[in-house]
């Protein structure tokens, strides 16, 4: 089969649903590049903040004057006397130093000075680009919901933090879910609307094969099983499943349905708060996802779609080396550099596929903004 490059006619151009601009049009889909990057990044420091333990080590939120660490030997007493008063410090760190507190205390600082930098690296040149209405008008109130749910992610977070300082010694799984969703719901927006201005910018070639070949909406599907793996890899990490049962391939002696998994009740819970059931649960469905990321990569292949074939690739890669990633991680009981690494490459599969997703999908059918 010949490979399929469709061109694409005065109204499939990219131009046509993205503005006129393609310039303007470049400009903006590398600042969101950035923010995206950003969000990257944010996700690898908070999955560091998890892994050292940090996470609970700022008792009180103050968006503002947060900004600024402990200046003096006073405010550094304090925000450690306020540590101490939380069940963490006294189930795990009773008797810690003043040192020892600030290197946990830093990890959360700087999560959260990184999450005032991504606000203002969007907010400030959004700005601009309004102010200089290279923006096209129908893009603007999709940037400006964008920077309220950054908001919403900030307010979300303390959220999370605030489930770890009553009764727990770590946050809730099911708030530390949620916060990790809503950043790469805006990762995986940010990226793609940058891919579309991106391709806005250039020539009149659509990167996609007919809609009807169903590929573009598989790849939607995968980008859906993947957020439903981050989220269930969610769970593993905020209830310490990843600790336990550090066997590979057999999970307590088996591969399939070892003896325990559903022994909580009501029996929904063990898929939330069951450690082995958490990990398992985890565990196949990593495999279903290889198994149908290896079938629709055969499935772009056969098809002669060659502007998918390399992102095609490149998940496939991804999801493979995020497998092995995820084995070593569990075997060797979560080291912090293999548990972050597993994380950012959590991310990177997400964003591989949502990249796939996007090439094979019509330009027509982009619609992030129209002139």
């Amino acid at each position: 089969m010949t490979a399929q490059r469709i061109e694409t006619g005065p109204s499939s151009h990219p131009s046509a649903h993205l503005g006129h601009k393609p310039e303007a049009n470049r400009q903006i889909a590398i600042w969101l590049f950035g923010v995206a990057a950003l969000i990257f990044v944010m996700v690898v420091v908070g999955g560091l903040t998890r892994l050292t333990e940090s996470g609970l080590s700022i008792t009180e939120w103050k968006p503002v004057t947060g900004a600024l660490p402990p200046l003096s030997q006073t405010d550094w007493q304090r925000e450690f006397d306020l540590y101490k008063q939380i069940p963490q410090y006294a189930a795990l760190n009773k008797g810690m130093s003043l040192s020892e507190f600030k290197q946990i205390y830093w990890w959360e600082w700087g999560h959260r000075l990184l999450g005032r930098l991504i606000g203002f690296a969007f907010l400030i040149p959004f700005l601009w680009f309004a102010f200089t209405k290279k923006v096209e008008r129908a893009l603007v109130p999709k940037l400006a919901i964008l920077f309220v749910l950054g908001g919403l992610q900030g307010a979300l977070g303390w959220w999370m933090v605030k489930s770890g300082l009553v009764h727990r010694t770590e946050v809730s799984q099911y708030r530390l879910a949620a916060h990790l969703t809503l950043a790469l719901i805006l990762f995986a927006y940010i990226f793609w609307t940058g891919l579309s201005l991106w391709r806005s910018s250039r020539d009149a070639v659509s990167h996609a094969p007919d809609a009807g070949s169903g590929l573009s909406t598989a790849a939607r599907w995968l980008i859906a099983g993947f957020f439903l793996q981050i989220v269930l890899g969610a769970f593993v990490a905020g209830t310490r499943a990843g600790f336990i049962h550090n066997t590979w391939p057999l999970i307590q002696g088996a591969f399939f349905a070892p003896e325990g998994l559903f022994h909580l009740q009501p029996w929904w819970s063990n898929f939330f708060e069951n450690l082995l059931t958490v990990q398992y649960q985890h565990r196949m469905f990593a495999y279903v996802l290889v198994i149908l990321t290896g079938w629709h990569w055969w499935r772009v292949r056969a098809s002669g779609v060659a502007d998918a074939r390399l992102s095609a690739n490149c998940l496939l890669a991804a999801v493979l080396a995020q497998v092995v990633l995820g084995i070593g991680t569990l075997v060797m009981v979560v080291p912090i550099p293999m548990g972050a690494a597993h994380q950012a490459g959590a991310v990177i599969v997400l964003a591989a596929a949502v990249w796939h997703a996007h090439r094979l999908t019509p330009s027509a059918r982009l619609g992030v903004a129209t002139g």
